[in-house]
């Protein structure tokens, strides 16, 4: 099955891979800065009490969970950069879309700076620390994938309908393929 891609499609899809380029240099970079600076270092305080940085080298997923499972969150990350990429395809190119298409390559950047850490050195760096909530220490990344699926469920609940994802269907591609 030969997928025919728009001359406008083509053009979206180069820019997400750039803007997801730009924000994992941007994840890795704060990273390296945090390997940099704050490894071995006592905490840095931006705003005593709630907000600091402070080295952290994380074997597992948020709150220390599932410590050491390495190829296990390898696997999920490229699965997830797998399913990301389907859906960006299938994308269709009405501007009603272009929210999901922001959410999904920010989720995209998160999962594959991440994956890159735990493929490079075993361990993810998390920095960022609110403590004023206690908070689990995290980096960048996390950012992306949080806000954009915090964003997403938001969307999902009160913006799309069920029908707006129509598109991913395999019964409504074949549907559509039979009218063409």
């Amino acid at each position: 099955m030969k997928i025919k891609l728009s001359k406008k499609k083509k053009i979206v899809l180069i820019a997400d891979l750039l803007i997801i380029c730009a924000l994992i240099f941007l994840d890795q970079f704060t990273k390296y800065l945090a390997v940099k600076y704050l490894k071995d270092q006592a905490a840095f305080k931006i705003i005593p009490k709630v907000l600091e940085l402070n080295f952290l080298k994380n074997s597992g997923a948020a709150f220390g969970m599932l410590q050491n499972q390495k190829v296990f969150f390898i696997l999920i990350a490229a699965f997830i950069l797998i399913v990301i990429a389907y859906v960006l395809f299938r994308l269709p190119d009405d501007k009603k879309y272009n929210y999901i298409n922001a959410l999904l390559v920010l989720i995209a950047s998160g999962a594959a700076g991440n994956m890159i850490d735990r493929i490079k050195q075993d361990y993810v760096v998390d920095f960022i620390s609110f403590v004023i909530i206690n908070f689990p220490i995290f980096n960048v990344a996390d950012i992306y994938v949080t806000v954009a699926t915090f964003v997403f469920i938001i969307l999902f609940l009160f913006y799309y309908k069920e029908k707006d994802f129509d598109f991913l269907s395999i019964k409504q591609q074949t549907k559509y393929r039979e009218i063409k």
